[in-house]
């Protein structure tokens, strides 16, 4: 049994860190994501717990600095929510409007998993955006706690 959990911690720890790198271009959390691969990979390989603290570090950063000010987190907000919306409109897949100029086949490709994975991805971000509004917008000495283990890598 404590095989199947290895083996299976594994793929999700990989599965995390790809998703992740692929997040980092695409709509979604990616550092966050390759964070919680990383974490999870660092119980087997000493490669990955190296690894671990510095994108720990930007994460965070990232998070901090995304709420510093009320104009980026409603910036935020309504960039998730636009997500969530577009993933709402491939779920809904209306029929193809007279104005569209390419083949059919290029309405709202990708379907259901397309729709899902955005809608998955906005949520995502609201969540996150949450806990950084809590976590860190108004608290400077949390930004500084931050910038201290920065320096102290």
């Amino acid at each position: 049994m404590a095989k199947a959990r290895d083996i299976a911690l594994l793929v999700l720890g990989w599965v995390l860190v790809v998703a992740g790198i692929a997040a980092l271009v695409l709509p979604g959390p990616g550092l966050v994501m390759v964070f919680a691969g990383l974490a999870i990979l660092s119980q087997h390989y000493t490669w990955a717990e190296k690894r671990l603290r510095p994108i720990e570090i930007r994460a965070m950063k990232g998070a901090a600095e995304g709420v510093e000010t009320v104009p980026r987190i409603v910036v935020s907000t309504l960039f998730a929510l636009t997500i969530i919306g577009f993933g709402v409109l491939w779920l809904l897949k209306p029929p193809m409007p007279p104005w569209w100029p390419l083949p059919e086949i290029l309405w709202l490709p990708g379907g259901r998993g397309t729709g899902s994975t955005l809608v998955l991805s906005g949520l995502i971000g609201i969540a996150l955006l949450v806990w950084s509004v809590r976590r860190f917008h108004g608290k400077p000495e949390e930004v500084a706690r931050i910038e201290e283990r920065a320096a102290g890598r």
